[in-house]
C-alpha cells in the first residue's frame, strides 16, 4: 500500500535520495516534476501522491497533474492539460483545474507559471534583438594561408622581374636570331608599350589643345616699335645697294662686249674709288742738357 510518511522517512529523513543536493545552507531537488526545487515535505514529487505542477515544452505551457487512483498504473500517472496563451485565461483554467486542491499547489503552480511566461517574454526579445555571434579564429589556418600568400606574392614579383630582363635582352639583340621565349609575354609587352605611346600621344594632343585655346591679346611696346623701324631701315639700305651693283654689273658688260673678249671665271665687279688721306705730325727735338 503506497503511504507517503515512508517513503518521505525514506527519502527525506537522511536518507539517501538520487535527486537530492545538499549545500551548507539548505537541500535542493534536481527532479523534473518538482513545483519549487526545493527538497522538502510538501514540495517532493514522489512523497505526495495528490500532486501539481506547471512545465514548459517548446514555448508552450502545460498542467501536470497526479492523483492516488492512478498510483497502480505509472504509464498514466500523470495527466497533463495545455494551458492558454493568455495569461489570464491560463490562471483560471489552472483553478478550474485545481479547483479542490490544497492552497499551497495552487498558489505555487501560479507563481510558477508567472515566472515561465516571464522568461519566454525575453527569450522572444532576445531572438528578435540583433545580436553578434562569436566566431572562433582558427589560428593555425591563418597563419599557414599568410605564409602561403607571403610566398605567391614574392614568386609573382620574382617572375615579373625575370620576365622584364629577358625582354630587355630581347631589344638588345642578346641572343641573336634564336628566340625561345613564349608569344604571350611578347604580346603583352607590346600591348604595354602601345597602351603607354597612346596615353603619351593622347596628352600631347590635350596639351596643344590647351594651348590653342589660351588666346591673348599684348599691348606692344616702345622697344618693339622701334625694333621694327630699324628693320624697315635696313631692308631699304639694302635694296638700294642690290640696285647699284646691278647698274656696275650692265656697265662693265656693256664696255667689255665693244673690242675685248670676255674673261673666263666669274665677272669682276669694280671697287668703288676711295680716296686716303694721310697726315704725319712732326714733334720738336729738345735737346736736354745734363747738369
Amino acid at each position: 500500500m503506497h503511504s507517503d510518511d515512508v517513503v518521505w522517512d525514506t527519502l527525506g529523513n537522511r536518507q539517501f535520495c538520487s535527486y537530492k543536493i545538499t549545500t551548507k545552507t539548505q537541500n535542493f531537488c534536481r527532479n523534473e516534476y518538482n513545483l519549487t526545487g526545493l527538497c522538502n515535505r510538501s514540495s517532493c514529487p514522489l512523497a505526495n501522491s495528490q500532486y501539481a505542477t506547471v512545465r514548459e515544452e517548446k514555448g508552450r505551457c502545460y498542467l501536470y497533474m497526479k492523483t492516488i487512483e492512478r498510483a497502480a498504473f505509472p504509464r498514466r500517472l500523470w495527466e497533463r492539460v495545455l494551458l492558454s496563451k493568455n495569461y489570464e485565461k491560463a490562471l483560471e483554467e489552472i483553478d478550474e483545474n485545481l479547483i479542490y486542491w490544497p492552497r499551497f499547489i495552487r498558489h505555487k503552480c501560479k507563481q510558477r507559471f508567472t515566472k515561465i511566461t516571464q522568461y519566454l517574454i525575453r527569450i522572444r526579445k532576445l531572438t528578435l534583438k540583433r545580436q553578434r555571434k562569436l566566431v572562433p579564429l582558427r589560428r593555425k589556418i591563418e597563419r599557414r594561408e599568410k605564409r602561403r600568400e607571403e610566398k605567391a606574392l614574392i614568386a609573382a614579383q620574382l617572375d615579373n622581374a625575370i620576365e622584364k630582363e629577358l625582354l630587355e635582352r630581347l631589344k638588345q639583340d642578346t641572343y641573336g636570331d634564336i628566340y625561345n621565349f613564349p608569344i604571350h609575354a611578347f604580346d603583352k609587352a607590346l600591348q604595354q608599350q602601345d597602351a603607354e605611346s597612346e596615353s603619351e600621344s593622347d596628352a600631347e594632343k590635350e596639351d596643344d589643345d590647351e594651348d590653342m585655346d589660351k588666346r591673348e591679346f599684348v599691348e606692344a611696346d616702345d622697344s618693339d616699335l622701334s625694333d621694327f623701324e630699324d628693320m624697315d631701315k635696313l631692308e631699304t639700305s639694302s635694296e638700294e645697294e642690290l640696285e647699284e651693283e646691278e647698274e656696275v654689273e650692265k656697265k662693265a658688260s656693256h664696255s667689255k662686249s665693244k673690242g675685248k673678249t670676255p674673261l673666263k671665271g666669274p665677272a669682276r665687279r669694280k671697287r668703288p674709288y676711295i680716296e686716303i688721306e694721310y697726315e704725319k705730325e712732326t714733334e720738336p727735338t729738345t735737346k736736354t742738357k745734363a747738369a
